[in-house]
């Protein structure tokens, strides 16, 4: 004769499918924002955020800054400035100008 199971282990079957789903919810939510994530970084990246056209990497001492090939616009990355002004033993007219804006 077959045993029905009590209220309380079907409530903690339907807690743990629920469990289940969300958690296999959650994997494809955070795959799916991934995927999302590289085809940006593959749209957008080294591509000037002026004109959108190709960027190239160009050598100013020791830092490398990004040109682009369309507006002739000059990126740099984080404290890629601060390496060149360092670089720099004489305050030349960039120096100067940085520091009259209070950078």
């Amino acid at each position: 004769m077959p045993i029905k199971p009590s209220e309380k282990e079907e409530q903690y079957f339907r807690e743990q499918e629920l469990k289940r789903q969300l958690e296999k919810a959650r994997v494809e939510q955070d795959a799916m924002a991934a995927a999302e994530k590289k085809r940006l970084q593959e749209l957008h990246f080294m591509h000037c955020p002026k004109c959108g056209q190709k960027l190239f990497v160009e050598n100013y001492g020791l830092v490398e800054v990004d040109v682009c090939g369309g507006c002739k616009g000059l990126w740099l990355d984080a404290n890629e400035l601060e390496q060149i002004l360092a670089a720099k033993e004489q305050a030349g007219p960039l120096r100067k100008f940085l520091k009259v804006l209070g950078a």
